[in-house]
């Protein structure tokens, strides 16, 4: 029986969520970093990226201020005629309306753009296409339209550049809109009165088009303002429309952060914060930290990071605080879950907690295996260390170098991270991810120790963030961030470097991440979905290098610890997978699929 093409569609949606990296990849842990083999950093491609986006920005900008003076101007004649032959009066008069408000968008959407964000990008492509049908019903001003069209095309063709998730709602926003909005207004009715001054019978010089705006504002009036055609009544009309609609929306994103409650009040992560510190003992437990998570402190004063997404609470890790109460926590987590209506899910959690899940009902599989070496085995020294030696002497010898710099870093650098962090999520066709890992941002990396290989020339080559474990004399990284040509071997150099440095410093053990899928379904007496999963790898290996990555990391011979995810029923396993990559990759990852 042949496939439907409805049905094709959907199977071919689910085969590349299975094969891309969100489903397989960050789902399970593995990092977003490969060593090829390439000669030095192309600076070109970090300039000619920045370069576009701004473009793009300035432009989208431009074209907020062309929607703006074409809605003030009256059509052509002509074309008016002809429009009216198939466009009733309303619409025309409507369309320039939608084209004052789709030009206001663009304004407030240029910013956002020339900050990369992902959002905006998408939001600007539906504005200019909206922009378009507003500039041909208003007037067949083709003119307007034809370079509404080029410039979504040309955003369009930008999208790996826009890779930044929105901001968190906040007033400081909310107060910058509003104030836009107001001015935003302000000009459309100056702009207006100075350009059409003929259909009023009052001359209209700039400051007079100005103070007549404002008296409109102040008094709710029009006191002396006489229309002389009904194009001059309409633009009245018009500014107190616009004036509604921007200022509605300013007023909006005041009280939004009213509205849309964060997942974590101030006390609240002051608290969590303090138990992370007195009992955290992973990796993990410095992203319970960020601010993507919301918190469960139980009555023995345990904690549970986690986010909602859908109908499951997936909680990072294994709860925070001391052995002896882990048992309760999870039993009162559980509980918190089925009065919210929640199914709660846990992890990356360790070996050492199954038994706790196992008898509170939860049922779990390995999802691979965490990589920690032994530092006190590590060395540089005889023919243990020859291989990365060799590398080190030989990168040296061209001048290549890793400074392991200490807080807080200096505006410069950051910027120069900023730049290396960017082209990396270019060249990987991504967005920043959340959850189980951090994402760059300026004061979460200015105030932590952070690894830096540089070319001869001084330049930033890639880079790592280090990441301290609050209670296990441990050491790992988050960010891992290259430029898209490197000279072969940085990415060892660096590791090397770090390692030799962690040892120096007096840490006992480097954890170096989960290896995704690493160890599952090997075992006759393994579940079957850990034995589904490792079929899985074996047929999407040309897809993602799960064993490349994970002999990356064999390289430093390190011990495997098994990683599990926890999980209440087999039959909620797909609503935990949706769950687990919007967790990572945002709400949106559907349609971010479809866009590639």
């Amino acid at each position: 029986m042949p496939i439907q093409p409805r049905r094709f569609l959907v199977l071919y949606i689910i085969y590349n969520l299975a094969a891309k990296r969100e489903f397989l990849g960050i789902i399970l842990g593995l990092p977003m970093y490969n060593d090829s083999s390439l000669n030095k950093p192309n600076l070109f491609h970090v300039w000619r990226g920045n370069v576009s986006v701004h473009l793009t920005a300035l432009l989208t900008a431009a074209m907020g201020v062309v929607n703006v003076i074409s809605a003030t101007m009256p059509a052509v004649r002509e074309r008016l005629r002809l429009l009216e032959q198939f466009s009733p009066l309303e619409v025309t008069r409507g369309s320039r309306l939608a084209t004052v408000l789709a030009g206001f968008a663009l304004l407030l959407l240029s910013t956002n753009l020339w900050r990369r964000k992902q959002a905006a990008w998408l939001l600007a492509i539906a504005v200019l296409v909206a922009s378009t049908l507003s500039h041909l019903l208003k007037g067949l001003d083709y003119e307007e339209a034809s370079i509404a069209v080029l410039l979504a095309l040309f955003i369009f063709s930008l999208r790996p550049h826009f890779h930044a998730r929105s901001d968190v709602p906040s007033v400081r926003q909310g107060i910058r809109v509003l104030f836009s909005a107001a001015l935003f207004t302000l000009a459309y009715g100056t702009v207006g009165f100075y350009l059409l001054d003929r259909h009023f019978k009052a001359r209209f010089e700039f400051i007079p088009a100005l103070m007549q705006t404002l008296a409109m504002f102040t008094e709710f009036a029009t006191p002396g303002l006489e229309p002389a055609t009904r194009f001059g009544r309409y633009f009245v009309d018009s500014i107190y429309i616009i004036a509604g609609a921007t200022l509605s929306y300013g007023f909006f994103m005041l009280v939004r952060p009213v509205l849309i409650r964060q997942p974590a009040t101030s006390e609240e992560r002051n608290r969590a914060r303090e138990i992370v510190e007195a009992h955290g003992r992973t990796p993990l437990a410095r992203m319970t930290l960020f601010d993507d998570k919301s918190y469960f402190f139980s009555a023995n004063g345990t904690l549970i990071a986690y986010v909602v997404k859908g109908r499951v609470a997936l909680a990072l890790g294994d709860p925070i605080g001391t052995a002896e109460e882990a048992q309760a926590s999870i039993v009162e987590f559980k509980k918190f879950c089925a009065g919210n209506d929640w199914d709660p899910c846990f992890y990356q959690t360790h070996p050492e907690y199954l038994p706790m899940y196992k008898e509170t009902g939860f049922k779990f599989f390995s999802i691979g295996e965490e990589a920690i070496v032994d530092l006190s085995a590590f060395t540089l020294e005889g023919r243990a260390g020859k291989e990365f030696r060799n590398v080190m002497n030989r990168l040296g010898k061209l001048g290549h170098h890793v400074d392991i710099l200490e807080p807080p870093l200096s505006r410069e650098l950051i910027g120069q991270l900023k730049a290396v962090s960017d082209e990396w999520l270019t060249m990987m066709h991504g967005s920043e991810m959340r959850f189980s890992l951090g994402w760059f941002d300026d004061d979460y990396v200015r105030n932590g120790r952070v690894a830096v290989a540089r070319t001869a020339e001084g330049y930033v080559s890639a880079f790592a963030n280090i990441v301290p474990e609050y209670q296990r004399n441990e050491v790992s990284l988050d960010l891992m961030r290259r430029v898209h040509q490197i000279e072969n071997g940085t990415m060892d150099l660096l590791f090397a470097s770090l390692f030799d440095w962690a040892k120096k410093t007096g840490y006992a053990t480097f954890n170096l991440g989960l290896s995704g899928l690493s160890g599952i379904g090997e075992k006759s007496d393994d579940p079957a979905v850990e034995k589904v999963l490792r079929l899985l790898t074996d047929n999407l290996s040309r897809f993602y290098n799960f064993k490349g990555l994970h002999a990356f990391k064999e390289k430093f011979h390190p011990m495997w610890e098994p990683r599990y995810l926890v999980y209440s029923e087999s039959a909620n396993l797909p609503a935990v997978a949706a769950a687990l990559i919007r967790a990572h990759s945002g709400d949106d990852f559907l349609w971010g699929y479809l866009r590639k």
